[in-house]
């Protein structure tokens, strides 16, 4: 989509935005592809002089695509509209409307799901993959915004064979070495685009993987995850990013991201080559983490717990975890105890899988020595055996990677739902929504202080006033002097004069 010959020029900011409104209402009668592509020439051509001349703000390109998805050409040739400019995205090489061209895809995956599928299917992936590649240096936001399409077009829908085939070593070690090379960016101190592009992929070779399991003939069956090689060749040149993984982890409310974190941990740590990736120091940070996020998460959110316990288990068998001094013994326990079904009444009973899942964790040969009892606490609490079963025992990929979420999904806590129960009144419920959608646990109110009673004995006690109304200071009474002590009968007695004989 070339830019269009204009016959006019824009002076104004104001100018710009009046032009922009008038070509995302264009009306086309009959559908006239002719008409729509000079619309959209015209329109790519002012989003991109707003971001070269007037732009204060990536928020103005958004915005100009935004009155493009909420205007009647879009709305009235939605599917024609959004092929054309996913083959811009496949043609263009100049930064300027590629930026405008990414931003409205996002966009406008946002709000519909099916259009990052009409994506993938163009080949849109591919083309990403080519325009991220080492151009990071001309056009650093550019750069940051086609990671953020390629992670959101890639959680959302199941990548092609070939799109998986076409991510090569270079690239990825491309990324890991992004990421080293901004270790002391003191702006992006998690180099968040990146770290989701690499987990994202990570998931996709994992649901790759399930389906070669079950179909040995697939396309699949060939493809190696190169996040996961890379990190066994050279795991200890990218430490920063399981650094900043481990923070990601702590930080993230978000239960895909979650998710994601925690697929990639698991490889990790049942992967030979990455036992020792991690710092000691990091590994003991993930396992507070980990035994926080068991207690806070709610009963219901099984699947998350799963997981979880599904990463303990390689994380204290096969890392640093495993020699002593071991980390956290005593506490690992409590935990594993209170998951069975004791030691917490807050907890509701364990299902199968958690039961199951706790058993093996406790199985680990340093918390066996300590005398771990959790597995044989859910035993006897479900009444059934899981030492008779050893494939139930057995974790594999699969269930890993058939975990998922829809993005956007927060997770909630279950000390903030407590502590909002114990206050909830007809006042405060409306405002504990909104405390919890800033992930703050709502406090306690203070109880007001009783008032001082106005009488003695039920009756009004009068305010004396002065000339002009206003109550005089209440003067304090001198205390009443106390009655004289009663002499007890003996005393009075031996004192009493002896009678006359």
């Amino acid at each position: 989509m070339a830019d269009p010959d204009t016959s006019y020029t824009i002076e104004t900011e104001q100018q710009l935005w009046d032009e922009l409104e008038r070509v995302v209402a264009t009306q086309c009668p009959g559908h006239a592809h002719e008409t729509i592509d000079d619309a959209l020439r015209t329109w790519l051509h002012l989003a991109a002089k707003c971001r070269d001349e007037f732009s204060q703000s990536e928020d103005d390109v958004a915005a100009c695509s935004q009155r493009l998805i909420g205007g009647s050409l879009f709305n009235a040739n939605r599917d024609y509209v959004r092929t054309q400019i996913i083959y811009s995205l496949m043609e263009e090489d100049e930064a300027g409307p590629l930026y405008v061209i990414a931003t409205f895809l996002l966009l406008d995956g946002r709000h519909e799901d099916s259009a990052y599928r009409s994506m993938i299917d163009a080949g849109c992936f591919h083309r990403l993959l080519e325009l991220i590649n080492g151009n990071n240096e001309s056009d650093p936001s550019l750069h940051r915004l086609l990671l953020q399409l390629m992670y959101e077009m890639s959680r959302i829908e199941k990548l092609r064979s070939d799109d998986l085939l076409h991510v090569d070593d270079g690239f990825v070690t491309y990324l890991f070495q992004l990421i080293e090379g901004l270790a002391d960016d003191v702006h992006d101190p998690y180099h968040y685009p990146i770290i989701r592009v690499l987990l994202v992929l990570n998931e996709q070779y994992m649901v790759a993987s399930t389906e070669a399991i079950t179909d040995a003939s697939s396309p699949m069956a060939s493809i190696t995850n190169r996040v996961v090689k890379c990190l066994s060749l050279y795991g200890p040149m990218y430490r920063t990013f399981g650094e900043n993984l481990i923070l990601l982890l702590n930080r993230e409310t978000e239960t895909s991201l979650q998710l994601l974190i925690l697929k990639l941990l698991y490889l990790l740590f049942t992967t030979k080559a990455t036992y020792e990736y991690f710092y000691t120091n990091d590994l003991r940070v993930l396992l507070d983490v980990i035994i926080r996020n068991l207690l806070d998460l709610p009963n219901e959110y099984l699947s998350l717990r799963h997981t979880y316990l599904r990463v303990l288990y390689p994380l204290l068998a096969h890392t640093q975890l495993s020699q002593p001094p071991h980390y956290k013994r005593d506490e690992i326990i409590k935990v594993l105890n209170i998951l069975a079904g004791t030691g917490n009444f807050h907890f509701a009973p364990p299902d199968e899988t958690t039961a199951r899942l706790v058993d093996r964790v406790s199985k680990v040969k340093w918390l066996a020595e300590a005398g771990a009892g959790a597995g044989e606490i859910a035993r006897k609490f479900l009444g059934i055996s899981l030492e008779s079963s050893d494939s139930a025992s057995k974790i594999s990929v699969v269930d890993v990677a058939a975990v998922t979420e829809k993005p956007g999904v927060k997770t909630p806590s279950r000390k903030a739902e407590f502590d909002t129960a114990e206050v909830s009144s007809p006042e405060t419920d409306a405002k504990s929504i909104g405390d919890e959608t800033k992930g703050a646990p709502s406090r306690r109110p203070k109880k007001p202080l009783p008032e001082v009673p106005r009488h003695r004995h039920g009756v009004p006690v009068p305010v004396a006033r002065n000339g002009n109304g206003s109550p005089l200071p209440e003067k304090k009474l001198p205390p009443k002097a106390p009655p004289p002590r009663r002499k007890n009968r003996v005393q009075a007695a031996e004192a009493a004069p002896a009678p006359a004989s």
